[in-house]
């Protein structure tokens, strides 16, 4: 049984609110993978109360005093947790079952496994060749530290080895083949692998980085600028809206920072203050002509797409190759929710275009989130503009931003809750 969420916003679309963000879960998850490998030399601060983060520290927790012959580990839906975790199992002494969801049993994970088979890994497939689940012989002999890997999939395929490569005994030389997608999150892989005591070298297309020991240090979660990009779109679509986010950095190694500079152009205007930002709604729209590309940053794409269409601008998109085989295929996803305003989300040879002409808002939707946080978060603040949003199952916010609900009623949204039987 899912127990939906009604959002409405009954103060005439005008906020003022501040609002503290849980940390990263992007950084959480990379934090916690280091600590691991670095044998408690390297502490975590600010770590995310997000549910992905919360299963993968309990995994690593557990692991640390395992006493069985074979693991099994259930990562659920936690995508990120299960790329790592099959890089990060493979270093580890014993055997081991990763699986996860039936949803995490559809996404590939082939090339990973590909590039650390190369290296010597032991890893089969225990369903359908290139998914999970995956049965892993832990601490492989390393034949070879060269490994080519696809760029354009995921980057967490190539933050998965490079968190692992210092405790290789050959270390890693990595050779992304074409552009990498998302390449801001392979920068703050590196960054805190830096900030751990790992050094590295990265000339054209080939990151290198040898064996060394992770140093004594501590990394410092920044706040989630994912979560941030929420709060951006309620600026875009109120009438008036000042909101603070404390503690998020003018140099973030965030990619998703970039919200920044996109929603400038929908009216949402960013100043720093003495201790994080503050977002304004200016009414001024400036949409480039130009599309807009989203390669760096992928998991904005529901929450900038979902605020343009509420606004009626035909913008175009571009670099959301890898949104078809997130938690659901988000483009499909959008298609159909956004089909409810009488939107449509075209695609055209890896370009999509919104089309508005037929926009409207009825005084109900129901919004459907297969299974997907971002997709309720994404279509909550469109209360701001219907009577009543009833989004399903309000507890798919928990993969990421577990307290979602209630700082939207700290911002004078009503959420009530609709069982369904």
């Amino acid at each position: 049984m899912k127990t939906n969420a009604i959002v409405s916003f009954p103060n005439k679309k005008e906020i003022r609110a501040e609002i503290n963000l849980t940390g990263s879960k992007s950084e959480s998850n990379r934090a916690l993978v280091i600590a691991a490998l670095s044998k408690g030399l390297v502490e975590v601060d600010n770590l995310s109360d997000a549910e992905d983060t919360v299963v993968l520290n309990h995994i690593l927790t557990g692991l640390a005093h395992r006493d069985h012959q074979l693991q099994h580990v259930d990562v659920g839906h936690a995508g990120t947790a299960m790329r790592f975790l099959t890089a990060y199992l493979a270093t580890q002494q014993g055997t081991f079952l990763l699986t996860g969801s039936k949803r995490m049993k559809e996404r590939p994970i082939r090339l990973l496994v590909d590039a650390l088979k190369n290296m010597g890994a032991v890893i089969g497939y225990e369903g359908e060749a290139g998914y999970p689940p995956l049965l892993i012989a832990g601490g492989f002999e390393q034949t070879t530290n060269k490994v080519c890997i696809k760029g354009n999939v995921s980057s967490q395929y190539l933050s998965a080895l490079l968190i692992i490569a210092p405790v290789l005994p050959q270390g890693l030389s990595l050779e992304i083949i074409g552009s990498p997608t998302s390449k801001p999150y392979i920068d703050m892989t590196l960054s805190m692998l830096l900030e751990s005591g790992i050094k590295h070298e990265w000339k054209d297309s080939t990151i290198t980085i040898a064996p060394q020991p992770y140093q004594a240090s501590k990394l410092t979660v920044e706040p989630d600028w994912s979560a941030s990009s929420y709060w951006y779109s309620i600026a875009c679509l109120a009438d008036q809206a000042t909101l603070t986010l404390p503690h998020l950095k003018a140099k973030s190694l965030q990619g998703d920072s970039r919200i920044q500079e996109i929603m400038q152009q929908l009216g949402v205007q960013t100043t720093r203050t003495e201790n994080g930002i503050k977002l304004e709604s200016t009414g001024e729209i400036n949409a480039s002509k130009e599309v807009i590309n989203l390669k760096d940053c992928p998991d904005l794409a529901q929450t900038i797409i979902v605020a343009a269409a509420a606004k009626g601008l035909n913008l175009a998109f571009t670099g959301l190759e890898t949104l078809k085989i997130k938690e659901t295929n988000r483009i499909k996803a959008l298609q159909n929710e956004l089909a409810k305003i009488g939107v449509a989300l075209l695609e055209d040879n890896e370009v999509y275009t919104l089309a508005c002409e037929g926009l409207h808002f009825p005084e109900h939707i129901f919004v459907k989130t297969y299974d997907d946080h971002r997709m309720a978060m994404a279509f909550a603040p469109l209360s701001l503009l219907i009577k009543e949003v009833e989004i399903e199952d309000l507890h798919v916010v928990e993969k990421s931003y577990p307290d979602f609900w209630k700082d939207l009623e700290k911002a004078g949204f009503t959420v009530k809750e609709l069982f369904n039987t």
